[in-house]
């Protein structure tokens, strides 16, 4: 089992949580029910608590969530298809063209919170075509695995499974100390990013990415203000982000911890702080 001494150092409060791709659920995993509405962040919290959980092509939660799982272009699947994301994401569908008659159809389906949105926008991008610019950006993947799973890091054996990345749930400290220690062994300056994204995106299919480069970096997420507020709501901590490190450099980071900055005294006095 895995016990990360990058926990231990940076005094993490809640578990680092493993994304596995897999074809098994675990046993008493967290999921969503079928096509019902749900936030990927929650199944990492779960993780974070202690608990684990998975996600399939069914019970992905959210149209963005199968996207940030790695399970296709699900804005194809969109109420009124991409076209009704790119307005949904920005300025809303009330005055495009069968948008309000569409919202009517799927009101019953919806909060009332998500029905507004669908009307009048997100407003996180200016307008549909950002969207679809931010869209074409991703890097969608149809990942070849049944589910992802959120699991305690304590809990994966690494002989028998290989995550995919890892995630941590940091403060504002903790969040500078791994960067400064993802950047600790690696040539450049530039070896964590913070990619414009859903909360889900940042731990799913940009580390998926960057876990594919000879260098992969981190991926710093929670920017999504929708994201921060479901997380909040489950945490109770308001300064929370993500720290997501594919695999090979959070073992990387692991190595490192012994004979670094996390020793020494400044860092230990931001700890008695």
């Amino acid at each position: 089992m895995m016990d990360s001494q990058v926990a231990k150092a940076v005094r993490l409060q809640y578990q680092p949580v493993a994304m596995i791709w897999s074809d098994e659920k675990p046993e008493g995993a967290m999921s969503f029910s079928p096509g019902k509405w749900g936030c990927v962040m929650w199944l990492a919290v779960s993780a974070a608590k202690g608990k684990p959980a998975a996600a399939d092509r069914q019970t992905f939660g959210c149209i963005g969530g199968g996207v940030g799982l790695g399970f296709g272009n699900q804005y194809k699947n969109f109420p009124g298809g991409e076209e009704g994301f790119c307005y949904f994401l920005s300025c809303g569908n009330a005055d495009r063209p069968g948008g309000r008659e569409l919202a009517e159809q799927i009101k019953p389906f919806m909060t009332k919170e998500s029905h507004d949105n669908f009307l009048h926008g997100e407003r996180y991008l200016k307008d549909p075509q950002r969207v679809r610019n931010f869209v074409d950006a991703l890097p969608i993947i149809d990942i070849p695995s049944t589910y992802v799973v959120f699991s305690p890091l304590a809990d994966v054996d690494p002989a028998k499974e290989k995550p995919q990345a890892v995630i941590f749930f940091v403060d504002p400290d903790q969040l500078s100390a791994l960067t400064v220690l993802a950047n600790y062994s690696r040539g450049g300056n530039e070896n964590v990013i913070m990619p414009y994204a859903a909360g889900c995106q940042t731990i799913g299919i940009y580390p998926y990415r960057e876990a594919q480069s000879a260098t992969p970096r981190a991926v710093v997420g929670l920017t999504d203000l929708s994201a921060r507020l479901y997380v909040r709501k489950q945490l109770g901590h308001p300064h929370l982000m993500t720290f997501t490190a594919p695999f090979s450099l959070f073992e990387d980071m692991e190595r490192n911890v012994p004979g670094s900055f996390l020793e020494r005294h400044t860092w230990q006095a931001l700890l008695s702080c």
